[in-house]
């Protein structure tokens, strides 16, 4: 079976401001400039993997696998029964793929999986990853049609092995959580329910005393700065990891398809019908990662259902307007070569925003997926980059 012809990941595609900025660097020693990072042409040390069982798929055979995604079709994904049921049918072979972050995953961490109810009777996914001695909690907010099962099972084990620890959620109607399979009838809905259940898990008495956190990826970045910008002091750092602030004017609909779109979601918010396009080969800059793309099996890859993507549109919107009010320290991560956010919003969020210590990376070559879809001497760059500036500021607190 050709597993590329199904592949299970697509997002909205972002671009730049039309405007530029023109704000100073007034801090040299934490407001950083732009920290353009190149391919490591020496030999590059990675971690070693666990065991041999981890490093190819061969559970079962191609025919099998085949069988299991035909079966994976049949399943109606819109409600999270049906979602659960097909995560739990595919762990054992997202553990064995001959990816970085599986096959040289810690095994010493402690996870833990629950569910949390909101105030909205949504029952949450929520998932932790803990070393035996915690330095500091990492948050993490996932992106569009994600879900904080797949490859962040992986980034997780490899930030908690360094003494952090690692707590995630799939956002309503998105991964294991309640909800309509990709529908967003409101987004602050998701940024609330960010804050109502990183603040009860914040305030557990193991973790008052150590610094908290937050890491929002794509999508998760638009969630994770309103998330900040309602409550600017609750979090010692934000990390962006190419975070959507802005879709650009060329790649929205025309005005007036925008505004029919716009009144029909207020009619069938629910329907399927936002123009999209699939991203796969902009996400994922190494092939043999693009093909394991397909095991995300509870990712959502449909169209864009109405009401989704307008909200989607007036988040940015929102963060354009409010971006000066960024104020957390902020790590901003991004590929330079990314064509799903465009770096260059980064580049407009990192000069704007009025934070006195901002650092920002862009990492030649890289595509929209730094975190899961790059070589792998790149993947453990990111991850020890923002290893790093968590240390960096664990110490000084």
């Amino acid at each position: 079976m050709d597993l590329t012809s199904t592949l299970r990941f697509r997002s909205p595609e972002l671009r730049l401001f039309t405007g530029k900025s023109n704000s100073p660097f007034n801090n040299p020693l934490k407001h950083q400039a732009p920290i353009l990072i190149r391919p490591n042409k020496k030999t590059v040390s990675v971690p070693t993997a666990r065991t041999a069982t981890h490093l190819t798929v061969k559970a079962e055979s191609e025919e099998d696998m085949s069988d299991k995604f035909k079966w994976v079709k049949l399943q109606n994904l819109d409600f999270a029964p049906a979602r659960r049921l097909v995560r739990t049918a595919f762990t054992e072979e997202q553990s064995k793929l001959d990816h970085c972050l599986f096959k040289f995953a810690p095994s010493e961490i402690k996870t833990e999986e629950w569910y949390e109810r909101n105030s909205n009777g949504l029952k949450i996914f929520c998932k932790s990853w803990m070393p035996k001695q915690i330095k500091g909690v990492l948050c993490f907010c996932h992106g569009y049609g994600d879900t904080c099962t797949f490859f962040f099972e992986g980034i997780a084990r490899y930030i908690a092995a360094s003494g952090y620890g690692v707590y995630a959620l799939d956002h309503p109607g998105f991964g294991l959580s309640d909800g309509l399979h990709g529908y967003i009838s409101d987004f602050d809905e998701l940024v609330d329910n960010v804050i109502e259940t990183y603040t009860k898990i914040k305030g557990s008495p193991e973790l008052r005393s150590v610094p908290c956190f937050i890491l929002g990826q794509s999508m998760g970045g638009a969630v994770t700065l309103k998330v900040h910008l309602k409550e600017p002091q609750a979090w010692d750092g934000v990390i962006l990891v190419a975070p959507m602030c802005k879709i650009a004017e060329e790649m929205k609909p025309p005005p007036v398809v925008l505004k029919a779109l716009t009144c029909l979601a207020k009619v069938m918010p629910k329907a399927k019908l936002f123009p999209q396009k699939d991203l796969t080969p902009l996400a994922f800059r190494d092939l043999r990662k693009r093909e394991m793309a397909v095991y995300n099996v509870i990712c959502y890859d449909d169209l864009t259902r109405l009401k989704t993507g307008v909200e989607l549109l007036k988040a940015t919107d929102d963060i354009e307007k409010n971006v000066d009010k960024v104020s957390a320290p902020l790590l901003i991560l991004h590929g330079a070569a990314d064509k799903v956010t465009d770096p260059k919003v980064s580049q407009f969020l990192h000069e704007r925003a009025s934070s006195t210590d901002k650092t920002l990376k862009l990492y030649e070559e890289g595509f929209h997926c730094i975190l899961e879809g790059e070589p792998d001497d790149r993947i453990f760059t990111v991850l020890n980059d923002i290893i790093s500036w968590l240390d960096e500021r664990c110490l000084s607190k």
